[in-house]
């Protein structure tokens, strides 16, 4: 049976049509020396290698379909039409061609997802203008803008552009280039507004920028945000962009059936959102609801009442976005309804997703519809921009990452007792902006992207049952005893087990005698569990009986299980506070770094092996 035939909500209502993928049909050939060689049978087809020509080509076949749209300052969506985007992105394409700034010139974004954004966004790509989108924190949560005075020098901007001059102000300081702002809220000397330059009339040069847009042409840098003291500047072209919406059109052509609808937040400084996401919108000419919210306590609230009046047809978010949106799908009936009304899948990634999340999504779906919405994942990086494998079947689980999309090679090499997967093909970064020795070292003797991850087969004497993310090879460390602790794993499991309580972890222990956890809290499930008049403030709930209670008997449960000594959970630190973005300790959209996190964290890790007691430990019996 083709596995695009099987149906994706079983006992789900009439007229409800299941998604259609084209089939897995991977080629695995194994490699000298041990490893794996593997390919999608089905070759990228062919395709404009243009972002410029791809939004174009959205606007001629919707010129008046809703293409953008987001709340007002009094909470009212506004949008705009994708023929009336694409007189302002040509306005400001030909503003950014007449200050004559190019990849060695190019526009810094500052400010956070926005119609302004996007617009500035399109019109680089329609300028063949590389424009730079950098982490909001760089410029609002650091306290010395180290990271950001260290981006602007890798970049030299020859334009930044903010929301509002106000709160970015002290950031501005840092950066050497001209300002243009959809507000001068700090009353800032020099500052072009925004509306001047879509006012721009745009002449025959945007035309030939346009047509000379080649697959090698720069459309942004992307910063990395792992385990470096500062970011990278990965150059992502055109051709990497419209090749990965070549291959995702191939593998998932029920995108094409309906109006794509989306309301995401995920951040435009990562691949995810900006490339993923926003391409797949140009791709099939959708329409976009900018939300404004983010899973942590104060934001949610907004996705929330988002996703109570728009109904998507596809999700996107991470794990830790999951977390906090499930208490309220699950409490809420008619924002479930809402939500699942429309929706035809639910995509994550970023990290994985516990297998709880998953069997709890399917729960809420089922009750609000009487179908089970198809959950799928992909896998990548800022540097595959970013899909380099895809689950395009029907999976049962958490975890799967599919394998290989149209034009993908993949390498699994043999490291320890882990198999290492790498990347080749168009889809793939040319390498790291003004920094030839860091490209060097990203890739291997046959031109492959050493991403730094293990995966390991579903099935292995079936490829197309597709890969497991099976961590990355540099968090794993080993016990006293030399028992090896995947770290992966462990995480997804425990928090699996602790839910609803904990929104992630650092997994501890390395040269020690057991494992134990530095964990945060989801403050929705924790308060779910306390009831009603449960504290507000997450270092009461840290030290709340019913916490720890609930903590203590679901990891007596794991233990008990009879899992080793490399997946017993002894102990549990509860942190007060939330990932900090600004010190690398988790991405704008919710991987935690562990090494990072946990040197940052050295106090708590040794409070949480320090036999004394302390409030906010847990350990276990």
């Amino acid at each position: 049976m083709n596995p695009a035939a099987q149906t994706s909500a079983p006992g789900g209502k009439a007229g409800f049509r299941p998604i259609a993928y084209a089939p897995a049909d991977v080629v695995r050939q194994p490699l000298r020396g041990g490893g794996f060689h593997l390919t999608s049978a089905r070759g990228l087809g062919a395709f404009d290698p243009s972002m410029a020509r791809l939004f174009r080509n959205a606007v001629e076949r919707q010129p008046g379909r809703l293409f953008l749209a987001e709340r007002d300052a009094a909470g009212v969506w506004q949008g705009m039409t994708y023929e009336q985007a694409r007189h302002k992105v040509d306005a400001i394409a030909q503003a950014l061609l007449d200050r004559g700034l190019s990849a060695e010139r190019p526009v810094m974004i500052l400010s956070g997802n926005s119609v302004e954004h996007a617009l500035l966004m399109l019109a680089g790509y329609t300028a063949g203008i590389p424009v730079a989108p950098i982490s909001v924190a760089y410029s609002l949560q650091s306290q010395d803008h180290a990271k950001l005075k260290h981006i602007s020098a890798l970049l030299t901007p020859g334009l930044v552009y903010v929301s509002d001059t106000a709160p970015f102000a002290k950031a501005l300081a840092h950066v050497d280039a001209p300002i243009v702002a959809g507000r001068n809220g700090a009353d800032l000397d020099g500052v072009m507004p925004f509306d001047d330059l879509a006012a721009t009339h745009a002449g025959q040069a945007v035309e030939r920028a346009a047509a000379a847009t080649t697959a090698d042409t720069i459309a942004k840098f992307l910063f990395t945000s792992g385990s470096t003291s500062f970011p990278k500047g990965v150059i992502n072209t055109h051709g990497m962009l419209a090749a990965n919406q070549q291959a995702l059109a191939q593998i998932w052509p029920f995108a094409a059936e309906d109006h794509l609808t989306l309301v995401d937040w995920l951040p435009w400084n990562h691949t995810f959102g900006s490339n993923h996401n926003f391409g797949l919108l140009l791709k099939h000419a959708g329409t976009l609801y900018i939300d404004a919210g983010k899973p942590v306590p104060g934001l949610v609230e907004q996705t929330v009442r988002n996703l109570a009046e728009i109904s998507p047809t596809i999700y996107f978010n991470v794990p830790a976005g999951f977390g906090a949106l499930l208490p309220f799908l699950e409490k809420d009936d008619a924002l479930a309804r809402s939500f699942f009304s429309k929706l035809r899948l639910i995509f994550y990634a970023g990290a994985s997703l516990p297998q709880d999340l998953w069997e709890r999504l399917e729960a809420v779906s089922v009750r609000a519809t009487g179908r089970r919405v198809p959950m799928t994942s992909s896998w990548g990086s800022t540097e595959t921009a970013p899909l380099a494998t895809a689950a395009h079947f029907l999976i049962e689980q958490a975890g799967v990452i599919g394998v290989p999309i149209p034009g993908i090679e993949l390498k699994l090499v043999p490291n320890g007792s882990k198999l290492e997967i790498r990347v080749r093909g168009p889809h793939v970064t040319p390498g790291y902006w003004r920094s030839p020795e860091q490209t060097r070292e990203a890739f291997d003797d046959d031109g492959f992207y050493k991403i730094g991850d293990a995966v390991r087969f579903a099935d292995p004497e079936n490829p197309n049952k597709g890969l497991m993310f099976d961590g990355r090879t540099a968090e794993d460390f080993k016990l006293n005893s030399g028992t090896w602790v995947a770290v992966g794993a462990l995480r997804v499991g425990a928090l699996a087990a602790a839910s609803p309580a904990l929104q992630d972890a650092i997994v501890a222990g390395e040269g020690r005698d057991e494992v134990g956890l530095v964990a945060w809290l989801n403050a929705a499930g924790c308060k779910q569990l306390v009831g009603e008049g449960a504290p507000a403030d997450l270092a009461a709930l840290a030290r709340h009986p019913v916490v720890h209670a609930h903590l203590r008997t679901a990891f007596s449960r794991w233990n008990a299980a009879g899992k080793g000594a490399s997946l017993r959970i002894a102990r549990v630190l509860l942190l007060p506070d939330a990932p900090s973005i600004d010190a690398n300790e988790i991405t704008d959209k919710g991987y935690i770094n562990q090494r990072v996190a946990q040197d940052n964290r050295r106090a708590e890790v040794g409070r949480l092996f320090d036999h004394a007691k302390h409030p906010d430990v847990v350990v276990m019996t």
